[in-house]
């Protein structure tokens, strides 16, 4: 696949588009977006960049961390990752990436972290219906029967029951790209993203809107 960008969750906002209508906006900090290491068929035996972004001290990195940092002539970053490709002449030549590496109007898909909710019944886990909530029953959020008690006589794997709740990766597919501010180092996406404010997020290229247009669809 083609590389993306890591980036930051700025914030939410709105602009105008030129037709006067207000478009909702997720405001994404892509600058500072640095080649680490560049993985090849006879080293690793795949090919692929890794890429950080967010500088920090290098004292925060553990002693492995700090080796590879100091081995590939890199500096500490908060958020690291990687972007296959399909043969090294894909590799970048800049040792930063720029922001231009996306343009207004291209389709892309975000990755980032969901917002974590603690422990939570199914009412809210899994939008459960609940039961009789009338004549003392008790029973208004609770599960339910989860198992019979005799065949099969006990409770089946990937039950849903209460648990922790958020705190996933989530993929929002085919987001269209508002605007690239290359002067501030930030991208506007459409619409919104999972995560809350500071949570690092992965922008690449749209694979589904890729795969249709190869279909000629």
């Amino acid at each position: 696949m083609s590389l993306g960008l890591l980036g930051k969750k700025i914030g939410m906002t709105h602009v105008y588009l030129e037709d006067g209508t207000a478009q909702p906006v997720t405001v994404i900090e892509v600058a500072g977006n640095t080649v680490m290491q560049k993985k090849t068929q006879e080293t690793d035996g795949y090919t692929a960049v890794q890429v950080g972004f967010d500088d920090q001290k290098e004292q925060r990195l553990n002693k492995p961390e700090l080796g590879h940092v100091k081995k590939h002539g890199a500096t500490a970053k908060k958020y690291v990752r990687e972007f296959r490709v399909d043969s090294e002449s894909e590799f970048p030549e800049e040792q930063i990436l720029p922001i231009t590496s996306f343009e207004k109007d291209q389709v892309v898909d975000v990755i980032s972290t969901s917002k974590g909710k603690g422990f939570q019944g199914v009412y809210k886990r899994y939008s459960f219906g609940g039961l009789r909530a009338t004549h003392g029953s008790m029973m208004h959020r609770r599960t339910g029967a989860i198992a019979a008690g005799s065949t099969p006589g006990r409770v089946w794997k990937n039950q849903k029951m209460p648990g922790r709740h958020g705190n996933y990766t989530c993929t929002e597919q085919n987001l269209k790209i508002v605007q690239v501010r290359e002067d501030d180092g930030v991208i506007l996406i459409s619409g919104s993203i999972a995560g809350s404010k500071g949570g690092y997020c992965v922008i690449r290229p749209s694979i589904k809107s890729a795969a249709r247009a190869k279909a000629g669809k």
